[in-house]
């Protein structure tokens, strides 16, 4: 259960990975100009439906097949083996100047899409796997003599397949002319609706051969967009009548609308836990062992008064995908459930948020269809209800569908009301660009969201958003990689620093409390900097976080007695 899983095979393509993930990282400054009317697709056979004609593809490691396609009847698969992460590449001929969009839909393994020789700066983008079909993007802008571009997909050393399709690179005709347009999308069948509360409604419908998107309207006017075949509807009223259709989209135009579902939302006055209290501005949050892994024993009344947010580790899977459920350990020691959530209710009433954690390391929790999103929020409901939750921690290692997951925590959000907790405590590797499943998630729960307390140990070296590359166990490992969401769309009182709380916590990565401190400061205040200094500094932000109260117990509680007032007198 401990969060002790090593990146190895990232630190020992460290130097190799600077290229393949510097562009993720640089590309949080702003992506180049968008599309127009009349641009068209340049790149040839973007579906593969012609097989591999017109691409430069890794032997042996990449394949067309026909299953699974986002469109048409084929798609691209690569297998990485040895030292060939399988690359398929195609060169488009492209104008001077100009202004172009490169997309493709992915699945399965790690995936990346980029551009070379664009005279300008090459951009990338990737992300580390999901189970349904995501869209990546970036665009860029060619430079005063550019007349052709390599566009290129590929997978990651030691990983898993992936499969690549629809890739197109749309802007001005570069003399090559380009692939047929595509057919607008035929009007998608089957709505229905599912899970409303007083708030919200879950939508789901059948897929559309073609279609890139879908449009959702209620009472005839747009409310949203998705990327997949469902989606959550929030900001509804209670006991009220509502009428969505939903239309595909792509390219070449949108269908007509569904038909539409009627859905009356119930009346509200369901009870949400009481006694949430509010997350300070500046707050220290710390994991609570429910299991013996040598760390000290403790009960959550001896958690120290420092931590405002006290993670409860771990939540259970079932066998039904989504559904979660919460067991206590007898190694800790309590004599029944009323004696855990009387310690609850004191933490509580002492002014803390206890939240219950899913994941960690041997987490399996799957959220990825809209059945399972609402079985999510159904029983992570019903646990914050029996125990007196303030809400959940997302710390899912083993991979995140950010359509699905944000789908079920608005919904939790829905039930549980105002005082709803959200924090996240992602891998470094899993907030390195905007286009990571994980960030993504972040950024589609931003309304709702809490604290996103990024774990930086056991990571090896990465990119800053300055794109240098730094070592972990450094302040400016954790304030080049902090800069990375704060710049990408986080509010600085969603960003939080996460470490190891002793040497023991984590299996490397582990900084000193002082180290924690100058981070703090360089970020909030512009001091304490080591030889990066961000532009700007952003006084908002929210704090730190420690893995775990169990291990800072183990050294004496020295990391909570000394990081915990620096937070707490932070600007």
């Amino acid at each position: 259960m401990e969060r002790t899983r090593h990146r190895s095979w990232l630190r020992r393509a460290a130097g190799g990975a600077v290229a393949a993930l510097a562009a993720g990282a640089l590309g949080l400054a702003g992506l180049a100009g968008t599309a127009h009317a009349a641009d068209i697709n340049v790149a040839k056979n973007g579906g593969f439906e012609s097989g591999l004609a017109g691409w430069s593809c890794a032997a042996g490691t990449t394949a067309v097949v026909s299953s699974p396609a986002h469109g048409g009847s084929a798609a691209l698969r690569g297998t990485p083996a040895g030292q060939d992460f399988a690359q398929c590449a195609q060169s488009v001929a492209v104008a001077p100047d100009s202004s172009y969009t490169l997309s493709a839909w992915v699945q399965g393994g790690y995936t990346y899409l980029g551009a070379t020789g664009t005279g300008t700066s090459d951009p990338q983008t990737w992300t580390p796997g999901s189970s349904g079909w995501t869209q990546l993007r970036t665009t860029f802008t060619t430079g005063p003599a550019t007349k052709s571009v390599s566009v290129y997909t590929h997978g990651w050393y030691g990983q898993s397949a992936y499969v690549v399709d629809d890739l197109t690179l749309v802007g001005p005709d570069g003399g090559g002319g380009g692939d047929p347009g595509p057919q607008a999308p035929g009007t998608p069948g089957g709505l229905t609706a599912s899970g409303a509360t007083a708030s919200s409604v879950n939508l789901s419908w059948g897929a559309v051969s073609g279609a890139t998107g879908y449009n959702v309207y209620r009472g005839g006017t747009k409310v949203q967009s998705a990327s997949g075949t469902s989606a959550t509807v929030t900001g509804l009223s209670a006991n009220t009548t509502y009428q969505f259709q939903v239309s595909a989209a792509n390219a070449a135009g949108e269908s007509a609308k569904s038909a539409a579902v009627s859905v009356t939302t119930p009346s509200g006055g369901s009870t949400p836990p009481g006694g949430s209290p509010a997350v300070p501005g500046h707050a220290l949050t710390g994991y609570w062992q429910d299991f013996d892994n040598g760390a000290a024993v403790q009960k959550l009344r001896d958690v120290p008064s420092q931590y405002d947010i006290i993670a409860v580790a771990f939540a259970d899977a079932t066998s039904t995908p989504g559904q979660l459920a919460f067991t206590l350990d007898p190694a800790v020691g309590y004599s029944s459930v009323g004696d855990f959530t009387a310690d609850v209710a004191a933490k509580k009433a002492a002014g803390k948020s206890v939240v219950l954690s899913v994941g960690g390391q041997n987490g399996t929790v799957s959220v990825n269809s809209a059945a399972s999103a609402a079985e999510f929020a159904n029983s992570a409901y019903a646990l914050m209800q029996q125990y007196g939750f303030n809400g959940v921690d997302i710390d899912l290692e083993n991979g995140v569908n950010s359509t699905y997951m944000a789908q079920a925590l608005h919904q939790l959000a829905a039930k549980a009301g105002s005082g709803f907790v959200l924090t996240m405590a992602p891998q470094t590797l899993d907030m390195q660009s905007t286009g990571t499943e994980y960030f993504k998630l972040a950024l589609a729960v931003k309304d709702i969201l809490t604290v996103v307390n990024t774990q930086y140990y056991n990571s090896g070296s990465m990119l800053g958003c300055d794109g240098k590359v730094y070592s972990q166990g450094s302040v400016d490992f954790i304030t080049a990689l902090a800069c990375i969401q704060l710049q990408g769309g986080l509010a600085p009182s969603q960003v939080g620093i996460g470490v190891p709380a002793s040497t023991s916590g984590a299996g490397s990565g582990y900084v000193s409390p002082s180290v924690v401190d100058n981070a703090l400061d360089c970020l909030a205040k512009g001091t304490g900097c080591g030889s990066f200094k961000p532009s700007t500094t952003w006084p908002g932000l929210r704090g730190a976080m420690a893995w775990s109260t169990n291990w800072d117990a183990s050294a004496g509680n020295a990391w909570s007695s000394t990081v915990g007032p620096h937070v707490h007198a932070l600007p």
